[in-house]
């Protein structure tokens, strides 16, 4: 897959070439200082790696509850949460 380059001043003075290249499928990578910063891809990418992040975060969840370590629930860890926080203010 091809890919553009673009600083953060470019992308922003061409933002519509960059959208109308992320559609035909050629993402756009935006550098700051010449780092690369941020991307414009295509919605179909963006959307691929949002699963795969789901499903990695899901089989992490997955491993730790096959642990049989103790776990909390979501009511106890902000129980725990808020009490430290408040702890912290006085």
């Amino acid at each position: 897959m091809t890919e553009n380059t673009a600083t953060v001043r470019e992308a922003r003075a061409h933002l519509a070439h960059h959208i109308n290249q992320a559609e035909e499928g050629t993402p756009t990578v935006i550098t700051r200082n010449g780092a690369p910063v941020a991307a414009v891809v295509p919605i179909t990418d963006f959307e691929a790696l949002e699963e795969a992040a789901d499903v990695m975060l899901a089989r992490e969840a997955e491993a730790v509850l096959a642990d049989d370590e103790p776990t909390v629930s979501m009511a106890e860890l902000l129980a725990d949460l808020f009490s430290e926080r408040g702890e912290g203010a006085a």
